[in-house]
């Protein structure tokens, strides 16, 4: 009796290993017939988590050329955090636009915003999507030269580049 309990627990062993082996296998095989398959290996920075089709592609700036724009007077900033944050710190010159009221806080800017500069959003953290939001929010209304900082007012501040206080220019 103790012999057949043996051979099962041993057949067990070389069972599980298997079955896991063979599901991944299958789980491979449909990923790839499908139309749209999942990468098997993905840059999961936030950098990255900015990647989509037409009108949702690559809408990130680096730092670097941001400051670029910055010194040349070519870009007008919009800060998608409340209003709060905003007034605490946000780039020189930026204009709030907070995500959670756009539509409201758009309307009251609209006139505001230049069709001859680059618009860059943004917001601050990693995991901060409003900046991103807001940018494919005003792509949708028309502004097609719009573009995202991630992570912007720590990059910003990192970089040291100018900040300031206070209420809206």
């Amino acid at each position: 009796m103790r012999n057949r309990n043996q051979s099962g627990g041993r057949q067990v062993l070389w069972q599980v290993p298997l079955i896991i082996f063979m599901a991944g296998i299958i789980g491979i095989g449909v990923n790839c017939l499908r139309p749209h398959s999942l990468p098997l290996v993905c840059d999961w920075s936030a950098k990255a988590d900015t990647s989509g089709g037409g009108i949702e592609e690559n809408l990130v700036i680096p730092v670097g050329g941001a400051a670029k724009l910055f010194a040349a007077g070519l870009v007008l900033f919009l800060d998608a955090r409340d209003t709060e944050d905003y007034r605490d710190c946000h780039i020189r010159g930026a204009l709030n636009l907070p995500w959670g009221n756009a539509d409201t806080s758009f309307a009251k800017i609209a006139g505001r915003l230049p069709t001859d500069k680059v618009i860059i959003t943004y917001c601050d953290g990693e995991g901060c999507h409003m900046g991103h939001d807001l940018a494919l929010f005003l792509r949708k209304k028309g502004f097609l030269n719009v573009w995202e900082l991630v992570n912007g007012l720590t990059v910003w501040l990192d970089a040291g580049l100018p900040v300031e206080e206070g209420s809206a220019v």
